[in-house]
C-alpha cells in the first residue's frame, strides 16, 4: 500500500472548539495551519455551552477573589500559580473575544458595559455571558474568523487515530510530528505532518452512560497522548452537571447553572427543597456537592428525578435571560415559567488529563494539549463554574506565544511510515462495537460515578482489563472506523479514570468513596506515567505497530 500525505503544514490542531480555534487564529499570522473537526463545526462542547466565562470584570470583583474561589472549589488540588496564571489573563482573554465581535449580553444599567451573572462557588457576579447560548456565541465568532483566515484550513468528518512520532534531528528525542487520520467521508486513513501538533479534543465524560457532552467526548487526546508516551493526571476527578433535563428523548439536554444562579431551587417531588442540609450556600454550593446531594435524594426515595423550579420569577424575566433553556425545555412540555422541571445530574466535564506547563507543552516534544483535554492545575479536584472557556482561551493564547516564538527553528517532519492496512479486512461483526461501547459506558456510571467504593472500582478494572484485550483484537484485525476508533480511545481513557481512582485513598471533590470517606490532611495530585510500550497493546494495527 503506498500512502502519501494528505497535508503537510506548519501546525496542525486536532479539535475545533474554542482552544483549538483561539490557537489556529492566534498563529495564522505566521504558520500555516491546518484544524480538524472530528464532525461537523457545531458539533462540539463548546457550541453547546450555556453558562458564560468567568472574569475579573467589575471593579468591585479582584482577581483575589477569583483565586480564592477557583481554590475552594478545587478542594486543596489546585496549583495555585496556574490558577493565578489564568485569572491574571481574564480580563485580556474577554477583551480579545469582545475585539473578534462576540455577542456579550449588555447590561440594562449600572457601571459594567456587561452584564454579569453568578453562578455555584462564585462570591461575586463574574460570569460574562451571551444569554444562556454562550458557547454558540463565542464559537460561532471563531469559526467565521477562521473560515475568513487564507492561511487557515478547516476539515471536518476528520478523526485523529494515532500520533506520528519521530526521532529530532538534533536533540535524538522523540518528537512529535503529525497524525494518522481516518477520513470519514472517503473511510480512509490519511497522513498529515507538521512542525507541531495541538490536541484540542475536548473530554471524555462519553465514557459514561448519561451525559450532557455531544457525542464527540470520547477522550480521543488523552488517549492519543498516552499511546504516545505523555502522563496523565488527575483522571478520577469527572464533574457530574447536577441538572440535566430527565427525559427520554432529551438526551440529557443541560440546565445552566445560571438558573440557580438567578433564583432557580432544586425540590423533590412534594416541593420541599433540600440543598440547605448539604451546604451553606445551598443551590449555589459547588458542582460535585449539588450533584451529590440530588444523587442521594434520589437513591433514598426511590425517585428518578428531583425538580428544579424558577417559576416563581417573572416570565419575562426568565425568557429574557434563558431563551435557550426555555424553548428548548417547550420541545419536551415542560413551560419553565409555569413549572418546576425534572433533573437528574449527567457526566459534564473531565478535570484531569494530559499533563502540561503553562504553555500548554506535554511530555512529548512538539506536542501540546490545550482546553479540557489537558490539566493545567487550574480546576483541581473540582471545576469551578464558567472556568472552563476561560481555561481554553488563556492556555490557547499562551501556548500561540511559545509557538510563535520557536516555529522558525522547528526541522521539518521526515516522510513518516506508511499506514499498512494490508492484513486487515471489512468487518462483518460491527456488533463487537456496539455491545462493548453499552457495557463500557454502563459499568462506568454503575462502577465509577458520583458515589464510589473499593469493590465497585475493582468489578470496573477486571472488566476493562477483558474489553481493552477484545477490542485490541478487532483492531488488529479490521479496517478502523468512526466508532472503533472512539471505542479503542473509551476504553484506555476509561482505564486511566480507574486506575487513578483506587490510587486515591480518601474522599476529595469529585472523588467519593464510601471505604474512604475523609479527606487526607495532605492534597496529591495521580499522576500515571506510561512506563513502557509493553502494556500498551493498542498500539498495534495490522502491520503498521503504529
Amino acid at each position: 500500500m503506498t500512502q502519501t500525505v494528505r497535508k503537510s503544514s506548519d501546525v496542525l490542531v486536532i479539535g475545533s472548539g474554542a482552544a483549538g480555534l483561539t490557537l489556529a487564529l492566534q498563529l495564522a499570522k505566521q504558520a500555516s495551519v491546518t484544524v480538524l473537526s472530528k464532525g461537523k463545526m457545531t458539533e462540539g462542547s463548546t457550541w453547546h455551552a450555556q453558562g458564560g466565562i468567568a472574569a475579573v470584570l467589575d471593579d468591585e470583583d479582584s482577581i483575589e477573589s477569583h483565586v480564592a474561589d477557583t481554590l475552594a472549589a478545587g478542594a486543596g488540588l489546585c496549583h495555585e500559580d496556574a490558577v493565578r496564571f489564568t485569572v491574571s489573563r481574564s480580563k485580556r482573554a474577554i477583551q480579545w473575544l469582545i475585539d473578534l465581535g462576540v455577542d456579550f449580553t449588555r447590561a440594562d444599567s449600572g457601571p459594567n458595559q456587561f452584564h454579569l451573572t453568578r453562578e455555584g462557588g462564585h462570591s461575586h457576579r463574574r460570569i460574562i455571558h451571551s444569554a444562556d447560548a454562550t458557547g454558540k456565541a463565542v464559537h460561532s465568532t471563531l469559526v467565521e474568523q477562521a473560515q475568513a483566515n487564507p492561511a487557515i484550513d478547516l476539515l471536518e468528518n476528520f478523526i485523529a487515530v494515532d500520533l506520528i512520532r519521530q526521532a529530532d534531528p538534533c536533540s535524538k528525542k522523540m518528537r512529535c510530528v503529525g497524525a494518522y487520520v481516518y477520513n470519514r467521508e472517503a473511510d480512509a486513513v490519511e497522513c498529515f505532518t507538521a512542525k507541531v501538533v495541538i490536541l484540542a479534543t475536548g473530554g471524555a465524560s462519553k465514557v459514561y452512560l448519561y451525559t450532557c457532552n455531544p457525542d464527540s467526548a470520547s477522550g480521543d487526546g488523552s488517549a492519543m497522548a498516552w499511546r504516545a508516551g505523555c502522563r496523565t493526571a488527575n483522571m478520577e476527578f469527572n464533574q457530574f452537571h447536577p441538572t440535566c433535563l430527565y427525559h427520554p428523548l432529551g438526551k440529557s439536554f443541560l440546565l445552566t447553572e445560571a438558573l440557580r444562579g438567578e433564583g432557580a431551587v432544586l425540590t423533590l417531588h412534594s416541593g420541599e427543597r433540600f440543598m440547605h442540609n448539604f451546604h451553606p450556600l445551598a443551590e449555589l454550593a459547588p458542582r460535585d456537592i449539588v450533584a451529590r446531594a440530588i444523587d442521594h435524594e434520589i437513591k433514598r426515595l426511590g425517585s428518578d428525578y428531583v425538580l428544579l423550579d424558577i417559576s416563581h420569577k417573572p416570565a419575562e424575566f426568565i425568557q429574557h435571560h434563558f431563551p435557550t433553556v426555555w424553548q428548548n425545555c417547550l420541545k419536551f412540555g415542560y413551560d419553565i415559567t409555569a413549572e418546576p422541571i425534572p433533573v437528574v445530574p449527567a457526566a459534564h466535564y473531565t478535570c484531569g488529563g494530559v499533563v502540561v506547563n503553562e504553555h500548554g507543552h506535554t511530555d512529548l516534544k512538539n506536542l501540546y494539549a490545550i482546553g479540557e483535554t489537558s490539566f493545567t492545575g487550574l480546576h483541581g479536584a473540582n471545576r469551578l463554574a464558567s472556568n472552563s472557556l476561560l481555561e481554553c482561551i488563556v492556555y490557547a493564547q499562551s501556548a500561540a506565544e511559545k509557538i510563535s516564538a520557536e516555529l522558525a527553528d522547528i526541522p521539518e517532519p521526515l516522510p513518516p511510515r506508511e499506514w499498512d492496512e494490508s492484513r486487515v479486512t471489512n468487518s462483518d461483526e460491527d456488533v463487537v462495537i456496539s455491545h462493548n461501547w453499552n457495557e463500557l459506558r454502563h459499568f462506568m456510571w454503575d462502577y465509577v460515578g458520583i458515589v464510589r467504593t473499593h469493590k465497585r472500582l475493582e468489578r470496573a478494572s477486571n472488566r476493562i482489563r477483558l474489553l481493552r484485550k477484545e477490542i485490541q483484537e478487532y483492531y488488529a484485525n479490521y479496517k478502523v472506523s468512526n466508532d472503533l476508533i472512539e471505542l479503542r480511545n473509551l476504553v484506555v481513557v476509561a482505564e486511566l479514570i480507574i486506575r487513578s481512582a483506587m490510587q486515591r485513598k480518601e474522599s476529595r471533590g469529585l472523588h467519593y468513596s464510601l471505604d474512604y470517606p475523609e479527606t487526607s490532611d495532605i492534597a496529591r495530585d495521580t499522576i500515571l506515567v506510561p512506563m513502557n510500550f509493553a502494556d500498551q497493546e493498542v498500539f498495534v494495527h495490522g502491520g503498521t505497530g503504529v
